[in-house]
């Protein structure tokens, strides 16, 4: 068995509203970074998986960011996969 390191980014869908960003966006100009646009709030996972190789790992993840770590409907995901040390 092989150990692999997963990096998951989760972000909102294009055309979905993200409340958190325009919040951070609207503060960020009260304080003068009126430059900064487009802000978009994420999540960042991190996991540890031991698998026979990189490709059943990576099912695996996919599989589990499809049913429980991310919103499929809402959310967009990548996975980075590495072998641990």
């Amino acid at each position: 068995m092989n150990k692999y390191k997963a990096n998951i980014k989760i972000t909102l869908r294009e055309g979905i509203l993200d409340v958190q960003g325009k919040t951070v966006e609207h503060a960020l100009h009260s304080i003068g970074f009126e430059s900064m646009s487009a802000v978009r709030i994420g999540k960042f996972v991190t996991l540890y998986i031991q698998a026979e190789s990189e490709s059943t790992a990576m099912n695996q993840i996919e599989n589990a960011c499809k049913q429980i770590i991310a919103n499929p409907i809402i959310e967009d995901y990548s996975i980075e996969i590495t072998k641990a040390e």
